[in-house]
């Protein structure tokens, strides 16, 4: 399933009020490394049963990335509770990702 694209509006809805961990990817259409995760990202949202992966395009969507002290992309963003609980910045390979989040996970 590929990841649900989120807005400011449903923000708080999709991910500060999950019951699942839920994992924000902050990208946008001309970001080179945005687009180099991507697919990584849709198939890890499919591997890995304890998080939900969403995508935020910080120009269509400026408060949320505001909010969250976003000051470059590819952040990703991981929110268990409502709160962020890890935060990693810029492109890597989808088995670095898939470890970190594991990781993170526990």
């Amino acid at each position: 399933m590929a990841a649900k694209h989120v807005t400011d509006a449903s923000f708080h809805a999709d991910v500060i009020a999950s019951e699942r961990p839920v994992l924000v990817d902050f990208w946008a259409e001309w970001c080179g490394p945005c687009r180099q995760i991507g697919p990584a990202l849709e198939e890890l949202n499919d591997e890995l049963a304890g998080v939900d992966i969403v995508k935020i395009n910080i120009d269509e969507n400026p408060d949320a990335p505001t909010r969250y002290g976003v000051r470059g992309i590819p952040t990703m963003i991981l929110f268990k509770g409502g709160e962020v609980a890890a935060t990693a910045v810029g492109a890597r390979p989808k088995s670095a990702i898939k470890s970190w989040l594991e990781g993170e996970l526990g």
